[in-house]
């Protein structure tokens, strides 16, 4: 590790030096000693002038960083994943995949479920339905499913993303994010920049460093001389104040330009991960809101267009808190990722992310929604009251 740091160090003085203009006289051909008397001061961080010696070259960068809190060598954050059981459920799921037109037949018994025989009742046709079951028949290829209230179904076994946000032990000093789309890092904030040869796995944690925006998008530099733009990263933005309105020091951020939600009490950033809030135009309404009602599983329903075309039923949704009317946090163990905006107006987790924020969060407790880009509509008069998932 040791001859890790001083490679990094080398190269960071070399081009440092390399970089360092030159001053006038010596540009024109000049051979006196720019900067007689005076040494370049050992690589270290300078918040005051030293005096004896040229704050320059490495020293310059590395005060830069500590200028904006970050310490090099570069930290660990200050977290730890959660406990991987919160992810387990002991509940099973399955999709129903026919034609979304088509209603799904429930049957007596699997044999007759196998031979489309005498159904006994039908679930509505829809673009999303995912059923719970306790039972699984295989016949001539065919998945038979046996539903928690009685009858057969046939519908594909489903199993649900795994990922976990991170538990802070203390405030983080540098903001960090994840990736959301497997990418390779530029050198510069340029897409012309070169392209380094290390790959970035989608929901990879990294920590942002540095920010800069050009007239097209937003970079983020997650390490020496590596950048990633905006759509390949979400940035957490820790806001440790709490919101107007919030009376007790315990409150749930949500941030709908980011897609991150996150947990603070009394000063401290508890915990932080991925979302996914209402796509448009089922926004997820900007406010401040209280949890109204706990419940640990929930089955959601209906539709919203004037003929159901896009009606969903969505079995046994884990870690339910109700919080503005039919919007709630939970667990949408039918998501594929997290990081964009997908869904009807609730704020969906992964299911250990969801359990993890519903063993701590009290009836009462503050939320507050907000989106730093403006792209959310705040008029109350745009959201209506209907069911949202």
């Amino acid at each position: 590790m040791k001859n890790f740091f001083m490679v990094v160090f080398t190269v960071v003085i070399l081009f440092s030096v390399l970089a360092l203009p030159l001053p006038a006289a010596a540009q024109e051909g000049d051979n006196s000693e720019p900067y007689s008397g005076d040494v370049l001061c050992q690589p270290d961080i300078y918040l005051a002038e030293p005096g004896d010696c040229l704050a320059m070259g490495p020293s310059a960068f590395l005060t830069n960083l500590a200028k904006r809190g970050i310490v090099y060598p570069f930290q660990p954050l200050p977290a730890t994943r959660p406990d991987p059981s919160l992810s387990e459920v002991d509940t099973r799921y399955a999709q129903i995949n026919i034609e979304p037109t088509e209603p799904a037949a429930v049957y007596a018994s699997p044999e007759d479920a196998s031979m489309s025989a005498n159904p006994v009742r039908f679930i509505e046709g829809g673009v999303l339905r995912f059923i719970s079951y306790s039972q699984r028949v295989d016949i001539n290829g065919g998945h038979y499913l046996l539903l928690p209230g009685g009858g057969w179904v046939r519908a594909s076994p489903a199993d649900y993303l795994r990922f976990q946000g991170l538990l802070f032990r203390q405030n983080p000093r540098t903001t960090f994010g994840w990736i959301v789309e497997q990418t390779k890092p530029l050198s510069a904030p340029d897409r012309d920049a070169t392209v380094i040869d290390k790959e970035l796995p989608r929901q990879l944690v990294v920590q942002i460093y540095d920010v800069q925006k050009t007239k097209d998008t937003t970079w983020y530099m997650i390490g020496l001389n590596e950048w990633v733009e905006r759509r390949y990263i979400r940035q957490f933005e820790m806001n440790i104040t709490p919101p107007a309105g919030v009376d007790n020091n315990r409150w749930i951020e949500v941030n709908l330009y980011e897609q991150t939600i996150g947990v603070y009490e009394d000063g401290r950033l508890l915990f932080a991960t991925l979302i996914a809030s209402g796509l448009d135009p089922y926004f997820t309404k900007p406010g401040l809101f209280q949890i109204q009602e706990k419940k640990p599983r929930e089955t959601m329903s209906g539709a919203f267009a004037a003929d159901r075309s896009d009606f969903y039923y969505l079995a046994d949704v884990p870690w339910t808190m109700y919080y503005d009317g039919a919007r709630a946090l939970h667990g949408a163990y039918w998501r594929a990722w997290l990081g964009y905006p997908q869904s009807h107006g609730c704020v969906n987790m992964s299911v250990g992310d969801a359990r993890w924020l519903y063993d701590w969060a009290k009836v009462g407790d503050w939320v507050y929604v907000w989106d730093p880009s403006g792209q959310t509509p705040t008029d109350p008069n745009f959201y209506k009251e209907s069911g949202a998932y």
